[in-house]
Parts: C-alpha cells; sequence; structure tokens
C-alpha cells in the first residue's frame, strides 16, 4: 500500500512538473536583435534618426518582446561596414538595418545576410533596383529625394516672388549650389529637381558655382568661403542638398563678417535640429523636413515584424519592398509644429 502512493505521488508530482515547465516556456519571451551600421556619425540627420529609431524600439518592449540593438558607424568606409556587418551576424542579430556607405554597391551585405538568412533594412541611402532585386529580404525605408528639391524649390520660388532675393535687380537670380556627394543619385536627384522647380515656376537664374562637400558643415563652410572670394556680393540665393551644409555655407559668412543686408537667402533640406532651429532665428528662409520620426517608426515596425517572423500584411509597403515618408516644407510661419515634435 505504501508504495502504491508513493508511485502515485511521484507520477502526480512528475505530471505537475511537466506542465509548469510548459507554463514556464510559454512564457519565455521572443527576443529581436538588431544590428545596425551607418556610413557617417557627422551627419545630422541619420544621429537624429538613428535616435529616434532607438526610443521607437524600447517603446516596444513588453513582458512577451524582449529588444535589443547594437549600433556601429563606418566612417566613410566601405569595408569597415562589411566588416561590422559581419560582426553583427556574428553577435547573433536576426535583423540587419543598414544606412550604405555606396549605395551602388551592396552586394557583400547582401550576400552575408542571405547566408544566415537574416533579414536586411537599408535605409536613407536607397540602394540601386536591381540590387534590392538580390533577395526577397531586403527592404527601404526612406523618402523620395525628388519630392525634397521639388519642395525647396517651391519654397525659394515664393521668397524670391516676393522681391527678397534679387538684390541686384537684374531681374534674375545669381545662385550657388552645395551639393552632398559626386555621382550620389539622392544628391543628384535633390539638385535637379530644385532647379527645375525654380524654372517651372517662371524664375530666371544664373549658376555661379557648384560645389561638392558631402553633406558635411566644415566642408560647407570651406567650400563657401571659395565661392565667397570669387564671387563676393553676387550671390543671391544658396541651395544646399541638406541643412548641415547650409548652416556650414552661413558660418562661412559669419567668419567673413557679412552682414545680414549682404548676405543670401539660404534654404536647406532634412529639417534636423539645427535646420529647424536656423528657421526659427531667420538664418534658413525654409528647410525640407524629411520625417525621422515617421521613418524610426516604420523600421521598428518592420524590424519587430521580421525578427519575430510576424505578418507583413499590416505594413504600407510600396512594391513589397518599400516604405516612403513624405517630405514636408518648414518655413518660419509652421517651423514652431516641427521644433515641437523634436
Amino acid at each position: 500500500m505504501r508504495k502504491t502512493l508513493c508511485m502515485i505521488f511521484l507520477c502526480g508530482f512528475a505530471a505537475w512538473s511537466l506542465c509548469a515547465c510548459g507554463e514556464t516556456s510559454g512564457n519565455t519571451p521572443e527576443k529581436v536583435q538588431v544590428g545596425v551600421t551607418y556610413y557617417n556619425q557627422t551627419d545630422t540627420f541619420l544621429r537624429e534618426l538613428i535616435d529616434c529609431y532607438k526610443n521607437d524600439l524600447e517603446s516596444r518592449k513588453t513582458e512577451d518582446l524582449e529588444v535589443t540593438v547594437m549600433v556601429r558607424e563606418a566612417a566613410g568606409s566601405e569595408k569597415t561596414q562589411n566588416e561590422q556587418v559581419e560582426e553583427l551576424i556574428d553577435a547573433g542579430c536576426n535583423v540587419l538595418c543598414v544606412n550604405l556607405v555606396d549605395r551602388a554597391d551592396p552586394s557583400e551585405i547582401i550576400d552575408m545576410a542571405r547566408e544566415r538568412d537574416i533579414p536586411l533594412i537599408f535605409f536613407n541611402r536607397e540602394p540601386v533596383a536591381e540590387d534590392m532585386m538580390q533577395w526577397d529580404k531586403t527592404y527601404y525605408v526612406g523618402a523620395v529625394a525628388r519630392q525634397s528639391g521639388e519642395l525647396q524649390g517651391e519654397m525659394a520660388a515664393e521668397v524670391i516672388k516676393e522681391g527678397k532675393v534679387d538684390k541686384n535687380g537684374d531681374g534674375k537670380i545669381q545662385y550657388v549650389i552645395l551639393e552632398g556627394e559626386a555621382d550620389h543619385q539622392d544628391a543628384i536627384i535633390r539638385t535637379e529637381s530644385v532647379v527645375n522647380t525654380l524654372k517651372e515656376n517662371g524664375i530666371a537664374l544664373e549658376k555661379l558655382s557648384y560645389q561638392i562637400a558631402n553633406w558635411n558643415r566644415a566642408q560647407a563652410q570651406n567650400r563657401m568661403q571659395q565661392m565667397i572670394r570669387q564671387f563676393h556680393d553676387e550671390i543671391e540665393l544658396v541651395l544646399a542638398n541638406n541643412d548641415d551644409m547650409a548652416a556650414g555655407a552661413i558660418d562661412a559668412y559669419d567668419e567673413l563678417n557679412y552682414t545680414e543686408e549682404s548676405r543670401p537667402v539660404f534654404f536647406g533640406v532634412d529639417g534636423t535640429s539645427v535646420g529647424l532651429q536656423a528657421v526659427r532665428d531667420g538664418d534658413f528662409a525654409g528647410t525640407v523636413y524629411n520625417d525621422k520620426e515617421g521613418q524610426a517608426s516604420a523600421m521598428a515596425e518592420l524590424s519587430v515584424a521580421l525578427g519575430t517572423g510576424e505578418g507583413l500584411e499590416d505594413i504600407a509597403f510600396e512594391n513589397d519592398r518599400y516604405i516612403y515618408l513624405p517630405y514636408l516644407k518648414v518655413t518660419g510661419d509652421n517651423v514652431e509644429e516641427f521644433m515641437d515634435r523634436q
């Protein structure tokens, strides 16, 4: 009898243990480990975008979902970035987010991700369509470059038509361009679209100079000083592919002690904290807001869906792989609205 009772007790205990173990494993949180690498930390917009992304991922954590993120900066080196991707994969990341150093050469990164079956999200620097088709688990989150140039051109045309730019009264606008990178598709498109939009709005233009400043404030200051020394007070309009370069152009005028009245009109792109403050202070006539909050949210939603293996049915893709957020105009009239987002 005693042996029988012992056997009943042991069997009951074993059954309870199995149930308890089953309950514990059911409560084990899913893990999403994201690896991020971006081209250069000198880019203000990218730093702010990645901060938004990390904050958004943090907000998605629950008892059932554990999310971690590892961020690496490639310092403008494609070789370094490729090594970072390998390191992030080896560290156990199950989603990769890559802001390419060279948007025209992502093949090695795609190959590494495909070999380990790790979904790959490119952001901000869009690969060419042929590269996106190399593997069916590549995605892109960003904005449409042409729209940024069009909106910048529309704002500039409005200011010009108010008579605030043509200082010499010759009926045409003498302008200079600060472009992001040589042979970079987005930079080329921004430049072409802003100039074309101005012309479509009936603005007569005379290009004085065009300089590459690699999205960098210090380089833009140097290039702008060269143009000032060559053209002096002839420059009426400065069109920059991003806010950092527009701010660098203003730095050049500050260093050369130009008065407010003798300076040209400046426009940027991105709506960074630097750019928004410049609009608020009246240093920029306007900038074009690159929706970092929207992009960060889209990246975070996609990262979690891919990392957990959830379906992607609720994600608003274009052409099955792309998520684009619209640009927005920022002027002195509405800058406070965008400052409140920071």
